[in-house]
């Protein structure tokens, strides 16, 4: 399987040995609401594939991608990490930085990677050169995430890795295969999704912000009742079509339980619910922690 190179909020790799299996083995078009990572689509086998997402930035990086050489691409992203006086570990290991891996590389790349960030704020022309810059800030931002203030500004702080060989090898193995599916590339407002075209040999997978988490996409009510259910209104409507979805989500989590969800499921008998294998990193926080636990889902009509 691929892995994203983009470190996403809510990324499916881990899950894609449990997710992948239960989808539909002939697919002629894949359509992805939420993208995001794209770990989803990337791995999935269809004549065709959608990726939609509202984050408008992610789009446009990824149709750079799309439309450049996987060489060119890394080429380019060595460049900017030369230019700036980045770390390059895979070049020179840690010691060669005076840090650790476990420490990371934060206190090394602080000043030039806000040198970056800076000059990047500052760009007028949106080109293929500003999104394989944005690359490099999301290779080096903490996390590896994308955030922009109100501004338009990306805002994030350092973080402790750099393009290493791990994240070289990622981003060669997605762009070669992304290169290869017949891929289309939206930035909508998941309800503007023209669904009217699909048949019943497409497939829909739905992986949106989970209302009763707080991930950045939350912070400020990004996810609100009213488009869960409009999701959901949605994905009835995909069903009455004869058209198979399967829809990612939390049930419960940290006490918190999505009722809105649930009541949807029970009420669908035609509808399966399936419980994921989520598992937290942390084992002490997981054995302190069994009455919040984070229950994955997955929810198909067929």
């Amino acid at each position: 399987m691929i892995q994203s190179p983009l470190n996403y909020t809510g990324g499916k790799y881990k899950l894609l040995p449990q997710i992948l299996p239960l989808f539909p083995k002939e697919i002629d078009c894949f359509v992805d609401m939420f993208c995001g990572g794209c770990n989803v689509g990337i791995n999935v086998s269809a004549e065709s594939h959608i990726y939609n997402d509202c984050c408008e930035p992610l789009i446009n990086l990824y149709t750079v991608m799309q439309t450049t050489d996987a060489a060119v691409f890394i080429e380019k992203t060595e460049k900017i990490i030369k230019k700036y006086e980045l770390s390059d570990v895979k070049a020179h290991g840690y010691d060669y930085y005076h840090c650790s891996g476990s420490d990371g590389l934060g206190s090394y790349n602080r000043d030039q990677y806000i040198k970056l960030r800076t000059d990047f704020n500052t760009l007028q022309s949106k080109n293929t050169d500003y999104y394989i810059m944005l690359y490099v800030l999301i290779v080096y931002a903490f996390n590896n995430q994308i955030r922009f203030n109100r501004n338009g500004e990306f805002n994030l702080p350092p973080g402790k890795r750099d393009f290493n060989q791990k994240m070289y090898n990622k981003l060669e193995a997605f762009i070669e295969l992304l290169h290869s599916q017949n891929a289309t590339f939206l930035q909508k407002d998941f309800r503007k999704l023209d669904i009217d075209q699909l048949t019943g040999r497409d497939f829909v997978y739905a992986d949106p912000p989970y209302l009763i988490t707080c991930a950045a996409y939350n912070e400020q009510g990004g996810w609100t009742e009213d488009d869960e259910r409009d999701l959901l209104q949605m994905l009835d409507r995909l069903s009455g079509r004869g058209i198979k979805f399967a829809l990612s989500n939390v049930l419960e989590s940290k006490g918190k339980e999505n009722t809105i969800l649930k009541q949807w499921v029970s009420s669908r008998q035609n509808y399966k619910m399936i419980d994921l294998n989520y598992s937290y990193k942390n084992a002490n926080y997981q054995r302190q922690n069994k009455d919040q636990r984070t229950r994955e889902i997955l929810v198909v009509n067929y």
